[in-house]
């Protein structure tokens, strides 16, 4: 097994693919759905959303304690690539921080966009086919149904779709090590 191959697989084994991040990913997303049923003003709901997707790290921190995930993995370099990976997805945020003010009611869609986009790169790093369609179906259900449906049908879908796909991150993640 050549080098690459083997930090790669340090990190599913230590990472557990970022299942953490993923089942975090469900706490957010359900929080999302939950100011999506207040009463209030569209743009208080949007920095609600905003608000929202600040608890991903904190959550998934948690989530890693209970999962005896290695959160960090200081001593393997790909985990500061898997970083990198994250950290687009936030230049990516202000898209949506412009679809704000602008077209207030797309940019939960928006943002669901980025989250789906975001976890392609991922797919490389796992080696996980489960990212890889996972990034495709969630950017392209997100596209749908926000043009065709209100931000609370999106957040519903975006809940049942990321449960979807962390338990095939799951099953992916147990065929893998045994």
């Amino acid at each position: 097994m050549d080098q690459l191959a083997m930090l790669k697989e340090d990190c599913i084994v230590k990472q557990k693919r970022g299942i953490h991040i993923i089942l975090a990913s469900i706490v957010v997303w359900s929080g999302i759905l939950v100011v999506q049923l207040l009463a209030i003003p569209i743009l208080t709901k949007n920095l609600l959303v905003f608000i929202c997707t600040a608890a991903l790290l904190p959550i998934s921190f948690v989530v890693s304690r209970f999962i005896n995930v290695d959160f960090q993995n200081k001593a393997n370099p790909l985990t500061k690539l898997g970083m990198l990976f994250s950290t687009n997805q936030l230049l990516y945020l202000l898209i949506a921080m412009w679809i704000y003010p602008t077209i207030p009611n797309k940019m939960l869609m928006v943002l669901a966009i980025i989250f789906g986009a975001h976890l392609l790169p991922y797919s490389w790093l796992y080696n996980s086919r489960v990212y890889l369609v996972s990034s495709i179906i969630i950017s392209i259900l997100a596209l749908f149904v926000g043009l065709n449906f209100t931000p609370f049908i999106l957040a519903l879908v975006m809940v049942g779709a990321v449960v979807v796909f962390c338990i095939a991150l799951i099953f992916e993640h147990l065929r893998r090590i045994k």
